[in-house]
């Protein structure tokens, strides 16, 4: 069964956010250290004087409502959705996937032009947001591209493109892996290909290529440590998560960099609040971590990346090693004046570079129609 949603939060649970939000207890902090510690008070403190005074989350509940949503069972669990169709007969099936601690709001920016041209399927990740909470343990990049071939057959499209930013950078490739007859190609933010320990991979790489390892190793070294917990430990962060929604903020927040808008930050960190999925969320990672299912071999389906400085840099030698048919491989520099003085730069290049990536992702699928 597909039924019909509506996002619709009772007022009793935005009254509870702001009067536990008046009420948090600030950390100590050491003074002029900046970010050396993590997120600092002053950068949370505004966020949260922001989400009491300015923040309207009616609004963002009304702007996601005006896109049709439904929710139906794969698996054993709730799948929420965006199915938005285009006016064109002709148009391409997409799904496109979010990650963390992104969500469906991500991609809000581009449903308008992107559905001049395609059908767009935009579902909450197993356990994030509107989904709700995962009742059952597995729930990887594997299981959720098998998922999410099945909402698409289920909604009748036997052929069909894949998205995906972040964590949906992985699962995309993953749906072609799994239905490639049906997959008619993967369009990503983000090539998640790593060394493999072989020596030879480093000296066959160029200046791009060792400038992105040490970007990569910067972030290994700097901002990792939340990867590190969500796999090993997500329930012991999860208490905290769960009760206090400043901590929400600074955890999520870490990875909202500062060019971000306050509005796009707090609506994707309200939609774990109010859903009640911060702690379902991170659980992603330990299940990716702990999986027992292997690969064998690169993807075959045509696989396209819009790669945006200021995000991770993929490493083309090492994608295509993991990536059969990369037909498409372009890379946006930062700087570059947008509407609303958005850059060209950015992890959330669906918000922060809408024309961009929109066109980007046209001319990937018209390539392939």
């Amino acid at each position: 069964m597909i039924r019909s949603y509506t996002v619709d939060v009772p007022q009793t649970a935005i009254d509870d956010l702001h009067a536990r939000l008046r009420d948090t207890l600030w950390p100590d902090e050491l003074p002029g250290v900046g970010d050396s510690y993590g997120v600092p008070v002053d950068r949370v403190r505004a966020l949260t004087e922001h989400w009491l005074e300015r923040f309207d989350w009616r609004a963002v509940e009304a702007r996601i409502n005006r896109h049709p949503q439904f929710v139906t069972e794969i698996d054993g669990e709730n799948i929420h959705f965006l199915h938005v169709r285009s006016p064109r007969e002709d148009a391409v099936p997409l799904i496109l996937t979010h990650g963390w601690p992104g969500s469906i709001i991500e991609y809000l920016d581009v449903i308008e032009p992107l559905s001049r041209d395609f059908h767009l399927v935009i579902p909450s990740l197993p356990g994030f947001g509107f989904s709700g909470p995962t009742r059952s343990r597995g729930w990887n990049r594997h299981r959720t591209a098998r998922a999410w071939n099945e909402l698409m057959r289920r909604l009748g499209y036997d052929r069909f493109g894949a998205v995906g930013n972040d964590a949906g950078s992985m699962i995309a490739p993953e749906q072609g892996r799994n239905a490639p007859d049906r997959v008619i190609g993967v369009h990503v933010t983000q090539l998640f290909s790593f060394p493999s320990g072989d020596p030879a991979e480093f000296a066959a790489l160029d200046e791009t290529g060792h400038a992105a390892l040490a970007k990569l190793q910067w972030f290994y070294d700097n901002l990792m440590s939340f990867n590190i917990l969500h796999s090993q430990q997500p329930q012991t962060l999860a208490f905290a998560l769960a009760d206090s929604p400043a901590g929400l903020l600074a955890w999520n927040a870490q990875l909202f960099g500062a060019d971000l808008d306050a509005d796009f930050i707090l609506a994707n960190v309200a939609v774990y609040w109010f859903t009640r999925t911060a702690a379902s969320a991170i659980r992603f990672y330990y299940e990716d971590a702990h999986t027992d299912e292997t690969v064998s071999g690169p993807t075959t389906v045509p696989t396209g990346l819009a790669m945006f400085a200021g995000d991770f840099q993929s490493i083309r030698p090492f994608a295509e090693r993991d990536h059969s048919r990369i037909v498409r491989w372009r890379s946006y520099d930062p700087g570059l004046p947008r509407p609303e003085g958005r850059d060209a730069g950015g992890h959330y290049a669906a918000h922060q570079a809408t024309d961009l990536l929109v066109n980007d992702i046209r001319e990937f699928f018209a390539e392939l129609r």
